[in-house]
């Protein structure tokens, strides 16, 4: 059994990768909303998700609509890869296979 993603497994992390494995795949989420889904205050929400940048399971985006600035989040395809391999790795230890029987 592979162990858990230790850069998905820390709480807020997990709460902020579910939440974007949600969105069709490319679709983004400002980080207003992202941060009222999850109720994590501004610096929190950054920290956590700058430690999932950096592991390439996020991509962040600063733009701006008109004259305002704006930040989108999306997972990547990475990220999504990772947190399907982290469901699969929970799943198993859920659910491990029944022993063989020995003769």
């Amino acid at each position: 059994m592979s162990e858990l993603d230790p850069v998905i497994h820390a709480q807020a992390r997990l709460r902020v990768v579910v939440t974007l494995a949600t969105l069709a795949d490319g679709d983004r989420i400002t980080f207003p909303r992202l941060q009222e889904l999850l109720a994590m205050t501004p610096g929190n929400l950054s920290v956590h998700l700058r430690k999932l940048e950096d592991a390439g399971y996020v991509e962040i985006d600063k733009t701006h609509r008109g004259r305002t600035p704006t930040t989108l989040v999306r997972l990547s395809r990475r990220g999504r890869r990772a947190f399907e391999e982290y469901t699969e790795n929970i799943r198993a230890l859920l659910d491990p296979p029944a022993p063989r029987e020995t003769r």
